[in-house]
């Protein structure tokens, strides 16, 4: 632990000066024991549950025996060399943008959609009421009557008066 490069960083982060003496280091100090002590106490764990594991491997028969050691001091070295049971096969490095089943799928959800988007505009077409046409009042059919005579009146007019009376309903 730097005590110096701690304390400038203390000091870039919050502003506040911490002398070399300050008690928080001793709380640094008391902090690394403490984790270091903790990790001494996972490593121990983790190769106590490897070893066990290893045994379990062997009893099972993935794992080749445990080589004696070459000395009484030494200890035994798990010999893993598995034998592959089958020929290995290269594995592919590329693979299709679509596989057969991804292809399946989609044209089985495709056809699904469309069905269903049929079966919906049925059901609403079969449910839904025509627009029924407006009704006219006996003034407005009239009216529509009146403008149909002077369409054809208009027709009937040589072209000079046709213009002007084309001019006059453009104003």
């Amino acid at each position: 632990m730097d005590q110096h490069k701690l304390r400038s960083l203390v000091f870039e982060k919050t502003g506040v000066k911490v002398d070399i003496d300050d008690p928080i280091f001793a709380l640094v100090a008391l902090n690394e024991a403490v984790l270091a002590e903790s990790v001494e106490r996972h490593i121990a764990r983790i190769d106590a549950a490897s070893q066990e594991l290893a045994e379990q491997a062997r009893a099972a028969g993935g794992l080749a025996p445990a080589r004696a050691p070459a000395s009484p001091a030494a200890p035994a070295t798990a010999g893993y060399a598995p034998a592959p049971a089958a020929p290995v096969q290269a594995i592919a490095t590329q693979s299709p943008l679509l596989t057969p089943r991804e292809l399946r799928l989609l044209a089985a959800a495709a056809g699904i959609s469309l069905l269903t988007a049929l079966l919906v505009t049925g059901v609403q077409a079969l449910f839904s009421k025509p627009a029924a046409a407006p009704q006219l009042t006996v003034q407005q059919a009239a009216a529509l009557a009146q403008a149909e005579k002077l369409t054809r009146a208009i027709d009937k007019l040589d072209a000079k008066a046709r213009e002007q009376i084309q001019a006059e309903l453009q104003k």
